[in-house]
């Protein structure tokens, strides 16, 4: 007798699950599914999940190709259980490829290619559906993506599109999706359009996608002028649809504590924010070779400008730039100082300049520091006038971070709108207005 055994959430059961489960059975003769438990879920970062342990051990059950349902509850378990149910396949699929390798010494290991153009065929008696993703751009942003939307359960991410189809079809065959050459027949295949194209496209892509009734997450910055991101929040308000801007760090928990923290008057009363974020970028890099749109401030500025409008609000009174260019004429560095009328704060974005990345604010009672990387904030502390008074604050911050945005995306269109004030209407539009501002400072419109 051949055993096998496979693993997975198998939260809203579909034909994806279907179908591998099936394959599962097909390849032994007695079929074992390890179905998570939520804390191993929590603890692996998965995020979202909807049914309940007894409901997915339920649906798995109904589809009677597993002869036996174990919960897997820990790390290691895996290698445990192929020892105690004498295994001789392992199984998972592709999406997995590689990473279970280790288990080769032990038993066979086989990797299941995915099922394509997941349907919700499967949850008509179910209130939620699963929202299928499409991609625009496929640079380095939308792999890592690739990787993170996998752990948010309720999403499929199913298609790509780029104006430069073999970059389309090569993304595509490395994670199992469609490539769409066709814009229009893109937007016919998806629930949710994923903008990760250079900045200047993202307007136009927005708009489209809110045209044909479809939610949005779009990579930061959303917009450059402040009149675009005005008109695409009242396009998506009138077609009811979610147009969400991607600052990941805005929608990571520890973030959000410090910003409590910060505005509960624990350091009194805030006079001082000081954002920084440099990295030493490659000069082929699109950031450092667009003359128009590149550089280190439309790259990296919504970071920075994050936390100061989180604290202080958006009417500031002033706003002025300092740059360094290279060459080209490309700010490489750039300090922005905005004044408020109880504060101060500075943003300072670096490509070609590195500098200690910190995240500095500060109070008349007090201030809170988070180091490099801030924008994946996981730890911070709290100081006051006696050295020794130390407060030290954490949370986990998982993978890139990306799942954090994707996961609240998916709970807006499920109803719930308590999670927008991360990144408001108002931020996104004031980062717009900043974004112009410094872009007219510099002569490049």
């Amino acid at each position: 007798m051949v055993r096998v055994i496979t693993y997975g959430t198998f939260d809203l059961l579909h034909e994806g699950h279907y179908r591998l489960l099936q394959r599962a059975k097909q390849l032994g003769d007695y079929l074992i599914v390890g179905v998570t438990s939520e804390e191993y879920d929590q603890a692996r970062g998965k995020l979202n999940v909807i049914d309940s342990l007894m409901t997915r051990i339920e649906n798995v059950k109904k589809t009677g190709f597993a002869d036996e349902i174990i919960v897997e509850e820990s790390q290691g378990q895996k290698f445990r259980d192929i020892k105690k149910y004498n295994i001789d396949i392992f199984t998972v699929g592709s999406d997995w490829m590689g990473q279970f390798d280790y288990l080769k010494e032990y038993c066979e290991v086989i990797y299941l290619d995915r099922t394509k153009n997941i349907s919700s065929t499967m949850l008509r008696t179910q209130k939620a559906s699963i929202q299928r993703i499409g991609i625009i751009g496929t640079g380095r942003i939308a792999n890592r993506f690739m990787l993170e939307a996998a752990l948010v359960s309720g999403v499929n991410t199913q298609s790509v599109y780029n104006p430069h189809i073999k970059s389309a079809q090569i993304f595509a065959n490395r994670w199992g999706i469609d490539a769409y050459e066709d814009l229009e027949q893109f937007y016919e295949s998806l629930d949710i359009v994923y903008i990760a194209s250079p900045h200047e496209t993202h307007y136009a892509y927005i708009k489209q996608a809110l045209e044909r009734g479809k939610h949005v997450l779009c990579e930061k910055p959303m917009c450059l002028f402040v009149g675009q991101s005005e008109e695409l929040f009242e396009l998506a308000r009138k077609n009811n649809l979610v147009l969400f801007e991607g600052i990941k760090t805005a929608y990571c928990p520890c973030f959000t504590k410090l910003l409590g923290i910060a505005c509960g008057g624990t350091i009194g009363a805030i006079k001082d924010v000081e954002a920084c974020f440099t990295k030493l970028e490659d000069d082929c890099n699109r950031e450092l070779k667009d003359t128009k749109y590149g550089g280190s401030f439309t790259e990296l500025g919504s970071y920075c400008l994050l936390p100061i409008l989180k604290i202080y609000g958006h009417d500031y009174e002033d706003i002025q730039f300092e740059t360094v260019r290279n060459a080209s004429g490309i700010d490489i560095y750039t300090k922005a100082y905005l004044r408020y009328p109880n504060g101060l704060a500075t943003a300072k974005c670096g490509l070609g300049v590195k500098s200690e990345g910190k995240l500095l604010i500060s109070g008349t009672k007090g201030y809170i520091t988070a180091e490099a990387p801030w924008w994946k904030t996981n730890y911070f502390e709290v100081h006051r006038e006696n050295p020794e008074d130390v407060e030290r604050f954490s949370e986990r911050f998982l993978g890139d971070g990306l799942r954090y945005e994707i996961s609240d995306l998916l709970s807006m269109i499920n109803g719930d709108r308590k999670k927008d004030f991360k990144l408001t209407r108002g931020d996104s539009v004031t980062m717009a207005g900043i974004m112009e501002k410094f872009l007219r400072s510099q002569g490049r419109v």
